[in-house]
């Protein structure tokens, strides 16, 4: 009785400390979430506070004005040509680099054989640590001279697309060969933390596909993607992330023209990140507080792409084993 006793006693200090532990894990998880809440309110109210002297004293539509002349008299200045060249580079980027990294994905995962992989995959992540600066420097040194006879070849053969008919016959700092670099920049981050996800399919669930006959490309199909798609849409959008928001590599791209030109291989473009890095220091005080307010664009911008990216991957979930 009396070690029954000691032993029930025990138990129930043990599971008080326990429970102890637990609440104190929830309480500190719970604060940490909160405090990221608290942060990026924190950052929403300073860059709206900032931007209102220049929301005030601007003459133009803040949403469609192409020009950018804050410090001026009378003070003119929008987000329509930033807008454009942000979302047109960020989209034409994914599409090229998203495909590409879930391939590469795929075959250092399940094609590849290991010594082979091992080393693709080193390869992979060492890309996705190289700054951003090089990719800038690589893509004004090497791509804006390489990649004009591609840009010919576009406009001989596609140019109907008005996409990729250039008028001036001038191929140099434009919108495409910014979105080429972002491709580059983020496709070893796609492909990267897709071959993580893959890696995670239970190998039950491809032995299973296998010994129903199923070729190695329908077994992919049939269960390697329903299980790892939600992961795969994080990668993609941890690509975009990064491609809405790049700064030196595009600001060394771009040739900075304030303009909405869908002739995307002409030179011009600009993005929110890049206007930020090659206006702050000559901008006056109407000029720092109207580069705010495209920062709190590009913010709300953000987080909005992100906020559809939880929604999709929420909905993907359950059809697969990560809820």
């Amino acid at each position: 009785m009396a070690e029954s006793s000691t032993t029930t006693s025990t138990s129930s200090i043990s599971g008080a400390s326990v429970r102890r532990g637990d609440r104190a894990f929830s309480g500190v998880s719970r604060g940490a979430g909160l405090l990221v809440l608290v942060i990026m309110a924190a950052i929403a109210a300073f860059l709206i506070w900032r931007s209102i002297p220049s929301l005030a004293e601007n003459t133009g539509n803040f949403l469609t004005e192409q020009s950018w002349n804050p410090d001026g008299d009378p003070s003119v200045f929008g987000i329509g040509a930033l807008l454009f060249g942000t979302v047109v580079s960020a989209i034409i980027a994914m599409t090229l680099a998203v495909p590409v990294g879930i391939g590469i994905a795929l075959f250092i995962s399940l094609y590849a054989g290991r010594r082979l992989s091992s080393s693709l995959a080193f390869i992979t992540d060492l890309l996705a640590a190289v700054p951003s600066i090089i990719f800038g420097l690589w893509g004004l040194e090497v791509l804006l001279s390489g990649s004009e006879g591609i840009q010919v070849w576009l406009n001989d053969w596609v140019g109907w697309t008005i996409l990729f008919d250039n008028r001036l016959d001038l191929y140099g700092k434009s919108l495409f060969l910014a979105s080429l670099v972002l491709s580059i920049m983020i496709l070893p981050t796609v492909a990267a933390v897709s071959r993580e996800v893959i890696l995670q399919v239970p190998p039950g669930h491809k032995e299973a596909a296998l010994a129903l006959g199923a070729t190695r490309w329908e077994m992919v199909k049939m269960a390697v993607f329903p299980f790892a798609k939600p992961g795969m849409i994080s990668a993609a959008m941890l690509g975009l992330g990064r491609a809405l928001g790049e700064t030196i590599a595009v600001a060394l791209i771009l040739s900075a023209k304030f303009e909405v030109n869908w002739h995307l291989t002409e030179p011009g473009g600009n993005t929110f990140a890049a206007n930020i890095a090659l206006k702050w220091n000559e901008a006056g005080t109407t000029g720092l507080s109207a580069l705010i307010a495209s920062g709190l664009v590009l913010f709300v911008l953000t987080l909005t792409v992100n906020m559809v990216a939880r929604y999709i991957i929420a909905r993907r979930a359950e059809f697969s084993g990560a809820n």
